[in-house]
């Protein structure tokens, strides 16, 4: 399980240190792809597996599905941690997030989120503005608190 908000650095090379806390799920690896608010996302095999069941269910006839099954698998990458729990992000995936140095790494149960440190700040902010109506919507789609 993924939880909280992570300070982490990416290196001259271009690798993120994951929090120690996520490393022992991501013994098998972590698939890398571009986020739907210009993160990244990062996920599990397992899990990564189940979102490409779901996308491959969709149906081809549909522009929004094949839209989407673009927008995660081509840019989709493979990343194995090394030995310092550090794992090489692509140069693609780093300028569509604009990740340069600094990053915040978001738990979010079943996968984790890479951010640029001022998008998160702006999400963060957003969230904060109105977080009763974000529960209320989602009260609507059935999830009670």
């Amino acid at each position: 399980m993924f939880l909280g908000e992570h300070r982490h650095t990416i290196d001259s090379k271009g690798r993120l240190t994951i929090p120690a806390k996520f490393r022992p799920s991501l013994a098998g690896g972590v698939v890398v792809t571009r986020g739907l608010d210009g993160c990244l996302l990062a996920f599990p095999p397992t899990q990564w597996e189940t979102l490409t069941q779901k996308i491959n269910s969709l149906p081809l006839t549909q522009r929004d599905a094949r839209d989407f099954s673009r927008l995660m698998y081509s840019a989709a990458a493979f990343c194995e941690p090394d030995g310092q729990g550090r794992i090489l992000l692509p140069p693609a995936l780093r300028e569509y997030a604009a990740l340069d140095n600094e990053t915040i790494i978001v738990g979010t149960h079943t996968r984790f989120e890479i951010w640029n440190p001022q998008r998160w700040e702006e999400v963060k902010r957003k969230l904060d503005e109105n977080p009763e109506a974000i529960a209320e919507h989602l009260s609507n789609l059935g999830l009670g608190i």
